[in-house]
């Protein structure tokens, strides 16, 4: 929405609180000049909202007595897309709301909206069904994401209460660089200046967000997303899995996800710092020739899960670290091998 655009609503529902608003007040209100104002309510006169201009030394404008706003004038492809961005947030984890805000909302939206219309976006949202299970999400606090939030536009420091994962709760003061909404939960990424360093928060472990004076320049470098899926990636787990792949490091990160794995350093054939050592690195090599392979990093808490991923990638892999991985790529190997030789029931 423009900010004029913005203006003029926030006109509207400024008067619409009641009784008659001083010009200088309205001013105050929207930070423009009272001139803007007049053109303002010329806007709102323009599309039949009935303000009234009282005159004398406790002059200003207001609303009409008894005017009421009339139903929402959406078209049908503009209301049907607010009620499934509802829906569809909620169902993802995207919707920031707490309780039934999503809900009432939508209620509100619908009451609004002309007879003919709600009946025929009701039919839709009654007999829509979705493939997938809703997404098990956290959700912040409002009174944190739309602070923290300013703080990014505005390049503002803040100091939040955040409670760990191990259940640690303090004080951080954070540079915060961007928000960013992955897999359910909400996140901040940006500079923590108590431990001089770049860290990644779930905004739904903050409890409080103040702002602080002054402001700061976000570095160059990565954006917020990509931060925040390198720091999901690299977090501390049991196992630091090691694996060098045939491909490029740009065709691995489109089957890879950036949250499970870091694909970095490429090489051709032998070279230095190639496929790593050991008898599956010397076959990957001579199998490879000068074909380029790429160094991929996961963590994860078990290893079972990652031969079928490293099968269904469809590509030479030689396994650097840890070397249980080697045992269970073998079996999972054996097993798909008996799978294909075995005969189907009543066959």
């Amino acid at each position: 929405m423009s900010r004029p655009v913005s203006r003029v609503l926030t006109l509207l529902e400024l008067l619409q609180a009641g009784g008659v608003r001083t010009v200088a007040d309205l001013a105050a209100r929207l930070g423009v000049a009272e001139r803007t104002v007049r053109r303002y309510v010329d806007h709102l006169i323009d599309l039949d909202v009935p303000v009234e201009s009282v005159r004398g030394r406790h002059g200003g404008y207001r609303l009409a007595p008894g005017h009421r706003m009339p139903p929402l004038m959406l078209t049908d492809d503009e209301a049907l897309a607010v009620l499934l961005g509802l829906v569809s947030g909620r169902r993802t984890g995207l919707t920031a709301a707490a309780g039934t805000a999503g809900e009432t909302a939508s209620a509100k939206i619908r009451r609004v909206l002309p007879e003919r219309l709600r009946r025929r976006l009701d039919a839709v949202l009654d007999t829509v069904a979705f493939t997938a299970s809703p997404a098990e999400s956290a959700v912040p606090e409002t009174a944190v994401l739309l602070p923290v939030a300013d703080a990014v536009r505005h390049h503002r420091p803040v100091a939040i209460r955040y409670t760990g994962g191990r259940g640690g709760e303090g004080e951080r003061t954070l540079y915060p660089y961007g928000l960013v909404a992955h897999a359910g939960r909400w996140y901040v990424t940006g500079r923590d200046l108590s431990v001089g360093a770049d860290r990644t928060f779930r905004l739904d472990r903050v409890a409080g967000v103040r702002t602080l004076p002054g402001t700061f320049e976000p570095p160059a470098g990565p954006d917020p997303a990509e931060r925040v899926l390198t720091a999901l990636a690299t977090a501390p787990y049991r196992h630091a899995v090691t694996v060098w792949v045939q491909g490029t490091a740009e065709e691995l990160r489109a089957r890879l996800p950036g949250s499970v794995a870091i694909v970095g350093a490429e090489a051709r054939g032998p070279g230095p710092g190639g496929v790593g050592d050991g008898a599956g690195a010397e076959a990957a090599r001579a199998e490879a020739g000068p074909e380029t392979w790429s160094r991929v990093e996961i963590r994860a808490e078990r290893l079972d899960w990652l031969p079928g991923v490293l099968a269904s990638l469809d590509r030479p892999f030689a396994v650097e670290r840890p070397d249980e991985l080697r045992a269970l790529v073998a079996d999972f190997a054996g097993r798909l091998m008996e799978s294909a030789r075995r005969t189907p029931p009543g066959g």
